[in-house]
């Protein structure tokens, strides 16, 4: 089992690396100073061109528990508006820093920087993946249910980006998922396939359907997220509103689930689009959870790409 150099989508773990990295995170969650002295004296970047509340301060609440100094910086802080390459960017921050967080929009923009990148370079968010997201999905299922092995998951709503890293985590780990979405709005096919060729080595079921009853019905836990991503623009809104008011996570289509199924949501979430107040503010709702696990993951992240040796095995508790 060998970590990879960099996260760039969910599909870089295996299935030993991802169940050694929620580990770890498990691990962290309960003794959150145990690797206090992994970044004394050093600093993460974290290079942001897209708002962010849970990903910047979990990260930078993580580099801080893990005894660095983070050092945030926005799009117009950097020489890149100026003309300077990505690659020069990333070989520069590369001297100073101990890892490079990125959130952003182009995937081909964050692969470039890990191409020329000597330290560890974490996809934050683009607008096809959001690993960090799945990791701390799938950590609060395990703590919720124990082994995720044929765990039945119903996405509901856009096939984003957090669709597209949670089709990734369940195939890696052997989930059931389900993924309903309106016609025009499925997930990508090419995440799709990629995911569903590792499921057939896993056990992992991936199904896209339109029918968000039918892929709700016996779910243990249900899933949806904004239907206006922060890369659709403003004018799409009301056909989006039209196409996915019926995907709308409600009462009714909670009572399809199992009486124990939990509601899950990455958050920001907007109350009466997606989710009603009834839902994620009700006893099923575990979106807080996954919220503060997102501080737990980023320090496995973290820890584990930096303590991983060349060619050598993941971080240990």
């Amino acid at each position: 089992m060998v970590m990879p150099r960099h996260l760039l989508r969910t599909l870089d773990l295996g299935p030993a690396e991802l169940g050694r990295l929620l580990e770890l995170a498990a691990h962290l969650k309960a003794a959150p100073l145990a690797r206090a002295d992994l970044l004394r004296n050093q600093t993460v970047v974290l290079h942001f061109n897209k708002p962010s509340t849970r990903t910047r301060i979990s990260f930078e609440t993580a580099i801080a528990r893990l005894g660095g100094t983070p050092i945030a910086v926005g799009a117009a802080e950097l020489q890149l508006g100026r003309g300077e390459t990505i690659e020069d960017t990333a070989r520069t921050i590369s001297r100073y820093a101990r890892a490079f967080v990125i959130r952003t929009f182009s995937d081909g923009d964050v692969a470039r920087y890990a191409a020329a990148s000597s330290i560890p370079v974490i996809n934050a968010l683009t607008d096809r993946h959001h690993p960090c997201q799945s990791l701390a999905d799938l950590m609060t299922l395990r703590e919720r249910h124990g082994s995720l092995k044929g765990f039945r998951l119903a996405f509901v709503g856009d096939g984003d980006n957090v669709c597209h890293s949670l089709i990734e985590a369940a195939a890696i780990s052997g989930m059931a998922l389900t993924v309903a979405t309106p016609p025009g709005y499925a997930p990508a096919a090419d995440i799709v396939a990629d995911a569903q060729g590792v499921a057939r080595r896993t056990g992992a079921t991936i199904a896209i359907v339109h029918d968000p009853i039918a892929a709700v019905s016996g779910a243990e836990a249900v899933y949806t997220d904004t239907f206006m991503s922060m890369n659709v623009p403003e004018s799409e809104r009301p056909a989006r509103l039209k196409a996915f008011a019926p995907y709308q996570v409600n009462a009714a289509l909670m009572a399809k689930a199992r009486p124990d199924a939990i509601f899950m949501h990455c958050l920001p979430d907007h109350r009466g689009e997606e989710v009603t107040a009834e839902v994620v503010d009700g006893p099923q709702s575990v979106v807080f959870d996954q919220a503060e696990n997102r501080l737990h993951t980023a320090a496995a992240i973290l820890t584990a790409l930096i303590e991983r040796p060349a060619g050598g095995p993941a971080a240990r508790p």
